[in-house]
């Protein structure tokens, strides 16, 4: 489990504890692509994702506040929680979101947002998820390198803390006067199979992500997707 300082209370779409640890059955892992308000509505709404929260990750700072991360001088990254039920949803299919939804190339930056805490990065506590990730990140460069694209900047690594955001931060575009907004600049190239991965989700779930569409992530609505 990856380290908590503080609680934050409920999922504002999902309804489940966002601060909860993993149970037998479940996955965690923590993504960064980008700013994290439109990357974590991305990620819940998938079926089979339990919760999510925003925070940050990858830094040396132990008390790390927004303003502090985009200051750059903490080394944090922006990133999405994810926990997972492995009976409906494979991380291999989490995977295929988080590369789909962001270009990785862009090192510390991600659209029009600049700094190192806007740095595509993939944290998990599993060496096996560890190795799905490297292996996805493989054959996504070779379908990034066969149209232009340059190498995969993402950071993928283990045992990072997280640390939550605020609390205004949390399911952000689900609230109430929340800024419609997302820095994402997909590459429009999908995942297609790799070593060790194992989709469950219908190719149905994938037609509510039109990353064609600028800033596809606020045109869908806020409720989970069913399979």
């Amino acid at each position: 489990m990856f380290e908590w300082l503080k609680a934050p209370g409920n999922h504002a779409v999902l309804g489940t504890a966002i601060a909860a640890a993993p149970l037998a059955g479940q996955g965690e892992v923590l993504f960064g692509c980008g700013c994290f308000w439109g990357a974590e509505k991305g990620f819940w709404r998938l079926p089979g994702v339990e919760t999510t929260a925003v925070g940050y990750a990858g830094g040396n700072d132990p008390a790390p506040s927004y303003e502090a991360v985009c200051s750059g001088r903490t080394g944090h990254a922006e990133v999405v929680r994810v926990v997972w039920n492995n009976d409906r949803i494979d991380f291999s299919d989490l995977l295929k979101l988080f590369w789909e939804c962001h270009d990785p190339t862009q090192g510390n930056r991600q659209g029009n947002d600049r700094g190192s805490q806007y740095r595509s990065a993939i944290y998990v506590n599993d060496p096996a998820l560890v190795q799905l990730a490297l292996a996805s990140r493989d054959a996504y460069q070779e379908l990034l390198s066969a149209k232009g694209f340059g190498r995969i900047t993402t950071e993928i690594a283990q045992d990072q803390s997280f640390y939550p955001a605020e609390a205004y931060h949390q399911q952000y575009l689900a609230k109430p006067g929340g800024r419609p907004y997302c820095s994402a600049q997909p590459s429009g190239i999908s995942l297609g199979q790799f070593p060790g991965g194992h989709y469950q989700l219908p190719s149905s779930v994938w037609t509510h992500y039109d990353w064609s569409v600028s800033h596809c992530v606020l045109r869908g609505n806020n409720e989970p997707i069913s399979p």
